[in-house]
Order: C-alpha cells, then sequence, then structure tokens
C-alpha cells in the first residue's frame, strides 16, 4: 500500500554533507564549572571534511592552575598570565561557532564551561544542535574497542593527530573520530543531520538492524503500515514526517509493546498524504479495516452502543446497537456499553424518565417511581398527556436546548458539593461530562449533514472535500476535483459506527481550529444558535 511519490530536497532533511560541524575542545582548571576556569579553547569548523578555519587561544583563567593540571595538559601559569581572560576571548569564539553543528568528546563538559561563562557575562546560552563523539562511539564501536577515551578511538580510526590534552590538537583528533562515526553511521542510513542526532540514544540492539526497513520512507505526511512476516498489519500510526516517525521506534522507545513489536516486524508499508488532516482520516480507516494487535487504545469495539428514546405513549430510555430511521433521538455511537450507560444516567439524573419497563398499569409503582426519580406509568396513575413535557423537555435538551438538560446536572452537582457529598459529586460531574460530549458530538454531525458536499482552502492552499460527515478528498487548489459521485445529506441522524464518528469529529474539529475559507456547500452550514455549556 505504498505511494510511489518522486522525494523533494526538503523532503530529504538536511544531508550531512551539508552540515557545517565545529569541534570544540577546552582545557580547564578541573573539572567542575562552577568553580574552576578554562586555561585554552581550540576548534575548527569544518564541511564535508574540509577545515574552512581554526580558533584557538590560551585563556588566563584569573586563578592559578593546580599541578595536576599542569602535568597532564603542559599548561603552566607561566603561559597564561599574558593570555586574554575569557570575557575578550568569549565574544570572538561564539563568532567563530555561529550557527555550525557542536561537536566535542564528552560535549556536555565543554558545553557546561560555555554555559557558565555565559551566564556569568550575560551572553545567552548556545542553542546550536550538538554531537558527541562518546555517545556515537557507544551506539557504532562500543564492541571494537577497549574504551571510549578520545586516544584510544584516534588510534581505532588512525587519526593523523594525537590527542594530547592540548586544545586544538584534541579538536583535530575529535574531527578525525567524527569522520570514522560518520562512515560506521553511513552503514546503517544515517545520512541526514536529525538522523545523526538521534543516533546515540538508539536502544534495542536486538531488533536496530530493521532500521534498514525505514530507507524508503518520506519526510512527508502520511500513515504507515507494520506487517509481519505473514503480511498482517499489526500496527497503523500517522506522522507529520514518516521517516523520522518510524524512525524513532528505534531510538529510545524502552516500551515492551514497541519491543514486541519490533521483534514481529517484517515490512513496512506507507501512504503519503497532503496533510495532517488526511493522514488522521486514513488513520482511522485503516485501523478499522484491519483492527491491528497493536493499537490496543484505539482498536474499533466490535460493536457500537447507542442511547435511544423509544416510541410509544410512554417512551423510556434504552441501550441500543444499531439506529433505524424515524426513531430516537439518539445519542452516540459509544465505544463501550459503559459509556452508553453513564450518558443514559445524566438522562435520568436530569429528567424523571420512565425507567421501567412492563406493560403501563400491570402493577404496583416501580422503585424510582416511589422514590420520586422518575414518572413511571407502571400503577396506571399517570397518562400520556402528564407525561408528554418531559419527554418534550428530553427531545428539545438533545436537539436544541442543551441546557435543559445539563443545568439540572450542575444544580445537583453543586447540592452534593455543599453537602460534602464529594464522591458523589464527582460522579454527577462525570456525567455532566458525558453528556455534554455527547449532544456536541450529535450536533457536529447534523451541522455536516445538514451542509451536504463541502469544499473548503485553508491558508496553505489545500483544497478539503468533505461528504455525508465524511472526507471525500484533500487536494492542493490548483488540481481539479476528482469526478467522484458525491452524496446528500445523510439519511441517519447520527454516525452509524464508531470508526465513522471519529473522522467526523476529526473533520469538525480541523474545521473550527484552522477555520478554512468556505468555497462550496450544497447545504447551508449552520452550527446551533445555542452553545453546550461546559463546566
Amino acid at each position: 500500500m505504498s505511494l510511489s511519490v518522486q522525494t523533494s530536497f526538503e523532503d530529504l532533511g538536511v544531508p550531512l554533507s551539508q552540515v557545517t560541524f565545529c569541534v570544540l575542545d577546552l582545557e580547564t582548571t578541573g573539572g567542575s564549572a562552577r568553580d574552576c576556569g578554562i586555561t585554552e579553547i581550540g576548534a575548527a569548523r569544518y564541511r564535508m571534511g574540509e577545515e574552512l578555519g581554526v580558533f584557538q587561544t590560551l585563556v588566563d583563567p584569573g586563578a592559578p592552575i593546580p599541578p595536576s593540571i599542569t602535568l597532564l595538559t603542559g599548561i603552566t601559569h607561566a603561559m597564561v598570565i599574558d593570555a586574554p581572560p575569557v570575557e575578550t576571548a568569549l565574544p570572538s569564539l561564539l563568532e567563530f561557532i555561529g550557527d555550525a553543528v557542536i561537536v566535542g568528546h564528552n560535549v556536555r563538559f565543554d558545553m557546561g564551561f560555555l554555559d557558565a561563562a555565559c551566564d556569568r557575562l550575560d551572553y545567552p546560552r548556545l542553542a546550536n544542535d550538538r554531537v558527541d563523539t562518546v555517545g556515537l562511539a557507544r551506539r557504532l564501536v562500543r564492541g571494537e574497542v577497549r574504551n571510549l577515551k578520545l586516544v584510544t578511538l584516534a588510534r581505532h580510526f588512525r587519526s593523523p593527530v594525537t590527542p594530547i590534552h592540548r586544545a586544538l590538537d584534541d579538536t583535530r583528533a575529535t574531527a578525525a573520530v567524527l569522520w570514522g562515526l560518520l562512515e560506521r553511521a553511513g552503514t546503517l542510513g544515517v545520512t541526514t543531520l536529525d538522523e545523526l542526532l538521534m543516533l546515540p540514544t538508539a536502544r534495542g540492539s536486538a531488533h536496530y538492524g530493521k532500521i534498514e526497513l525505514t530507507e524508503r520512507l518520506p519526510r512527508r505526511p502520511g500513515v504507515y503500515l507494520f506487517r509481519d512476516r505473514d503480511g498482517e498489519v499489526i500496527y497503523v500510526g500517522k506522522a507529520k514526517n514518516l521517516r523520522n516517525r518510524v524512525r524513532s521506534y528505534f531510538h529510545g522507545d524502552k516500551r515492551r509493546s514497541v519491543t514486541d513489536m519490533l521483534r514481529q516486524l517484517d515490512r513496512i508499508d506507507h501512504v503519503v498524504c497532503v496533510n495532517e488532516l488526511e493522514a488522521e482520516v486514513n488513520e482511522i480507516r485503516l485501523i478499522h479495516t484491519h483492527r491491528p494487535r497493536f493499537n490496543r487504545r484505539s482498536r474499533p469495539p466490535k460493536a457500537s452502543h447507542f442511547v435511544k428514546l423509544t416510541s410509544g405513549d410512554f417512551p423510556r430510555l434504552s441501550l441500543v446497537r444499531t439506529i433505524r430511521t424515524g426513531d430516537g433521538p439518539y445519542l452516540g455511537p459509544f465505544r463501550s456499553r459503559r459509556s452508553a450507560e453513564t450518558v443514559m444516567h445524566a438522562l435520568w439524573d436530569a429528567l424523571p424518565v420512565r425507567r421501567c419497563t412492563g406493560k403501563p398499569g400491570s402493577g404496583p409503582e416501580c422503585a424510582a417511581a416511589q422514590l420520586g426519580r422518575a414518572f413511571c406509568p407502571c400503577d396506571g396513575s399517570l397518562s400520556p398527556a402528564e407525561y408528554r413535557p418531559v419527554v418534550e423537555r428530553l427531545v428539545r435538551g438533545v436537539e436544541t436546548e442543551p441546557g435543559l438538560l445539563l443545568d439540572p446536572l450542575a444544580e445537583r452537582m453543586t447540592r452534593l458539593s455543599e453537602s460534602e457529598r464529594f464522591e458523589d459529586a464527582a460522579s454527577t460531574r462525570d456525567r455532566y461530562r458525558a453528556l455534554a460530549d455527547a449532544i456536541e458530538r450529535r450536533r457536529a454531525w447534523q451541522t455536516l449533514a445538514e451542509a451536504g458536499t463541502i469544499e473548503f482552502e485553508d491558508d496553505d492552499g489545500i483544497r478539503v472535500l468533505i461528504g455525508d460527515g465524511r472526507l471525500i478528498d484533500v487536494r492542493p487548489a490548483a488540481t481539479p476535483r476528482p469526478l467522484t459521485a458525491l452524496g446528500e445529506t445523510p439519511s441517519f441522524p447520527i454516525p452509524r459506527s464508531v470508526g465513522i464518528a471519529e473522522e467526523a469529529r476529526l473533520l469538525w474539529r480541523w474545521i473550527t481550529t484552522t477555520c478554512p475559507h468556505l468555497v462550496h456547500a450544497t447545504g447551508p452550514l449552520v452550527s446551533p444558535a445555542i452553545p453546550v455549556p461546559a463546566i
């Protein structure tokens, strides 16, 4: 299910051949950036392995150099007595680094001293991307060398410069190590800066070799499908950048489910999308089509559940799994029976809707009627005319005036809180939110449904075509509209399944958050005048 697309240079990310690296090394009077000073700075800028410029200076640390440091580096107090202080050297170093990617061997140590100097002298800290050759070496050659010291790695990669704890020599040795590590990284498919920056955090070496399956993925919005060796789809996901998102599974994700998924992974398919909206909709559709076993949270339920008002002289609320034209009103669909029951209990709390299921006048009052919680015709004393206002109020609350249903819940929650019945108040709050959400989703669906076929254009010049509450097409404005048979107003008052409802909700959220320009609609695009109150 892959879509072949000509990859642009923007899709490829920043190739390493176009990245300017600034390799950096500092010599200091000790290991603490808070208490110690810089004695020497060495830096060199590189692109494509070519040295573009060098920065090197001794620095007066403003304090004596310990004998142990002199023994290690050979830098004596006499050598730095006429050297510039860090106040003078730092501005020149910052200008030399510019926007280059900073490289160092244990780069956090060097950056700790630079950050401390910037803080003390009121310069902003460097926000450049950073590459640590220690982290890269740990990822790429840990099993080939005795340790990860610079001198060991320099010897391993046959550096022409031997590190001797002097800034510029160590800088050039670090650069030689960097080129060797980049060559190794290339064998794993690392060809761009963002991939290089993620590489040191890679985990799960048992499955890291499968990262080669991501080589054909573009840096475009879309959906990806993980398949096992039998071709079964085991996971579906969406991404703004397909290549980066899929490769991230191999870089530091320690969840057991991800490890199990990578163990079963055999092939990756993808579908390139015009924008994120199309990717989100395709993700929902593919999940509902394939029901992948690793999409646990978003996997569709076996059945959709609805709350329905039955017909007859004494309608009551009922939980059903299908909807029929002309019945209702309905609320839903819900992913679980429990969610549907929460909404039904909210309606019971809001209005004295009939709860018993027996034939009117067939027996004594039911418990709900005896407690005054419901108008029920159990004992035959309630007439249809007396019950009708309750039904009319419920229908108006669902369709046009949500406050008729939600205000009583808010009042009940306040009373319970004032009585310090906080658990009951929290339960009422949850029912309020569930009912408000169900009414809001029903309104969004009906607004889309009554508008028929709708075409929008966003600020990026992308046209989005919606019909029957579902996405039909996404394309650049200059591309002709496809010759698709478009439906009119749906015959169902609410979505027929959870999958259709989730898609409609995505579309409605996109419309209300991005506020695209309306190009065309076959019907009125009008929302109800009275909003759904929130708490």
